[in-house]
């Protein structure tokens, strides 16, 4: 009689998360859950250390691959390569954030790049500010704002519905990871620069979530939203 074979039960997936051990005060409230939220992290003023801190607040969070730049330096055993990424992350809900990553091979690189960006995690409003719309869906900014990095700067104002992203495709990508769908924006310097002209973006991003003194109330024609 021919012996019959035991199936082998599939294995049940370990959630990285259970074996996380936190080196941070700020890690230890997140996964004792004392600390549910990025706003309660700001409030507070912490700083995240740690990249496992943002996959236990934001376990849906979204990725692209910004730029991929192939560096090359010359040294006495000849000349090394190594790839330069940079990568957003975002729920498409007020939180986005940037990085770069840099290794001898790919995917160590995007994912030096991912943990960087996670690091470097913030909020930013959204809104209608276009004065074309005046709805009440969050598709768009609440107001203009300005970014720059490096040579690159960046305008950016609120569109009403179905104008789309008016903008290149690095700028798209940011603004689609950000959840905003409607935006006008206007670029000057080395736009080529992938890098920068996404650090730009965000760093426009970043302005809506900034209180802006009174004497320059006039400039965005808001104050505060």
């Amino acid at each position: 009689m021919s012996k019959q074979r035991k199936r082998r039960q599939p294995r049940a997936e370990i959630n990285p998360l259970d074996e996380w051990i936190p080196k941070t005060k700020l890690g230890r409230l997140v996964k004792e859950g004392h600390i549910n939220s990025i706003e309660e992290i700001m409030q507070n003023n912490y700083r995240i250390r740690e990249p496992e801190i943002v996959d236990a607040l934001f376990p849906d969070l979204r990725q692209e691959v910004v730029d991929v730049t192939l560096v090359q330096r010359q040294s006495d055993s000849g000349q090394q390569k190594s790839f330069r990424i940079t990568v957003i992350v975002g729920n498409g809900e007020g939180v986005l954030g940037i990085g770069v990553g840099k290794a001898p091979e790919f995917v160590p690189a995007v994912r030096a790049a991912e943990s960087r960006a996670k690091l470097n995690i913030t909020m930013f409003r959204r809104g209608c500010g276009s004065w074309e719309c005046r709805c009440h869906d969050p598709h768009s900014i609440p107001f203009q704002v300005n970014g720059a990095s490096g040579s690159v700067s960046v305008t950016l104002r609120p569109a009403p519905k179905g104008t789309g992203l008016v903008t290149a495709d690095v700028g798209k990508i940011v603004l689609r990871i950000a959840g905003l769908n409607d935006v006008w924006s206007i670029t000057k310097g080395r736009s080529r620069t992938s890098s920068n002209f996404a650090k730009a973006f965000v760093d426009a991003l970043i302005q809506t979530y900034r209180m802006l003194p009174p004497q320059e109330w006039g400039t965005t024609g808001v104050a505060e939203i």
